[in-house]
């Protein structure tokens, strides 16, 4: 019943034997029943969100604070080195671009500490391609549905409505309106592999309702098309350009020279990018490390200390690997009890992370070379584990131990110094069995979940 439910509501993927082909398709992974979320906890997430936005929003403006804080990270990490790069370049030649976007998503973990009662712990802010905005819609329609075969219509009717997809195109809708030309079209510019097609098309088809005209475009349809006019309008095909919204581009892999160059000239453009290299910068994880340190809030946000608290109370322990005798100290500590800690790269989409015996190993053969300021350490989140039915494709179906992760998508507009939008667009809960250290739905470790506030 679930699975037909699933496949009936469009909680869609390609499959991995045909990953650009429409004309066979699966469910995507999702649990067969809604996973017990703390009210407290999962308003708390909310309520910060907007504080989040103009925390990404102030971040992405400060040129200063971005080149002090990523000044060890890029002379080590070459793919944040080459973004700096186009960075630098396109505020040297000044920004074409007026009207600024930003979609991201906060997630978090429930810790449950020592003491036994719940926190809400940040993992990580996804400032370019945070997905399933568009199939996290349609997801608690199925679990709605599986509740009542189950005899809790009661408990059915608790779920909350959840529409990320409308969320995201109205931020999108907006950027387009204030770019001020009615024939220009939105770019999504997406991945050679799209396995993740339905979850991009909710938010498209949310564009063409509004009679916003949509293009899918790849790298190397840029470079091999795109163009810029006197007045650094981007061109596709002979069509203007008015928002670029990235559903790719946050991996080195997908860089070879040709799609650096792409990326500069969107970078250089007049177009709305969602994100602006700025905004990708800013959610990089030394950006994320250096925002706990104390004062650093205060000096972003003056004027905001109730937002302030509120990001501050999220905060899990973050510190830094830089030369030094704070990065020595903190090797030393995380060697001597890997399993308190995580290790992460500055890498985006999932699968990065490093734990216990291999974290121990990786900083062994680095804690002496420059190498280790590519990483931040964080602490250990320890949630506590509730069972599901992890429903996956030709999987066996099994109770598994599982936990969750929640994620408040959050969109704002800014034009010039005004901010003409600010809201929180949405959740997505994400749920994988404990053995699973690290991964997201896409990664193919997580599956989509609903919240049941308790």
């Amino acid at each position: 019943v679930a699975v037909d439910a699933a496949l009936l509501a469009g909680v869609l993927m390609r499959t991995g034997e045909q990953p650009n082909a429409s004309d066979v398709v699966n469910y995507a992974p999702f649990t067969l029943l809604p996973s017990a979320v703390p009210r407290a906890l999962f308003e708390q997430a909310y309520a910060v969100q907007q504080d989040f936005n103009l925390l990404v929003d102030a971040v992405s403006q400060n040129r200063e604070f971005l080149e002090q804080t990523l000044a060890s990270t890029i002379k080590v990490d070459d793919f944040t080195a080459r973004l700096f790069r186009i960075y630098k370049q396109v505020l040297e030649e000044g920004l074409a671009q007026t009207v600024v976007l930003g979609i991201n998503r906060s997630d978090y973990m429930f810790d449950c500490g020592l003491e036994g009662t719940a926190a809400l712990r940040q993992i990580e802010i996804n400032t370019i391609a945070a997905s399933f905005g568009g199939l996290t819609s349609r997801t608690a329609d199925v679990h709605r549905l599986v509740l009542k075969v189950l005899g809790k219509s009661e408990e059915a009717s608790q779920l909350l409505p959840n529409n990320p997809a409308k969320g995201l195109a109205l931020g999108i809708a907006k950027a387009w309106e204030l770019y001020g030309s009615q024939r220009a079209v939105v770019m999504f510019l997406v991945e050679e592999v799209q396995r993740n097609i339905f979850d991009q098309r909710c938010v498209e088809n949310e564009l063409w309702n509004r009679n916003i005209r949509v293009v899918r475009k790849r790298f190397r349809d840029v470079f091999e098309q795109g163009s810029l006019d006197a007045s650094r309008r981007l061109y596709m095909d002979g069509q203007e350009v008015a928002v670029v919204y990235y559903r790719e581009g946050y991996v080195p892999q997908v860089y070879d020279e040709q799609n650096w160059e792409a990326r500069l000239l969107l970078e250089r453009s007049r177009a709305v990018k969602c994100p602006d290299i700025a905004t990708q910068l800013a959610g990089t994880k030394k950006v994320q490390q250096e925002l706990s340190r104390q004062g650093t809030l205060e000096k972003l946000l003056p004027g905001h200390p109730e937002a302030i608290a509120r990001i501050r109370a999220t905060f899990a322990g973050l510190y830094s690997l830089d030369e030094g005798e704070e990065g020595d100290r903190m090797a030393a500590t995380a060697i001597a009890d890997p399993d308190r800690f995580v290790l992460k790269p500055q890498r985006e989409g999932g699968g990065n992370n490093l734990y216990g015996e291999e974290l121990r190993e990786v900083l062994e053969k680095i804690k002496d070379s420059p190498e280790r300021t590519s990483y931040i350490l964080m602490d250990k989140i320890k949630p506590q584990p509730a069972l599901n039915y992890l429903l996956r494709a030709h999987s066996p179906l099994q109770v598994s131990e599982c936990i969750s992760e929640l994620g408040i998508f959050g969109v704002y507009v800014r034009q010039g110094r005004e901010l003409v939008l600010n809201q929180a667009a949405g959740h997505l809960l994400r749920t994988k069995a404990i053995e699973h250290a690290d991964g997201g739905v896409a990664a193919g470790v997580a599956v989509l979940d609903t919240p049941y506030l308790v």
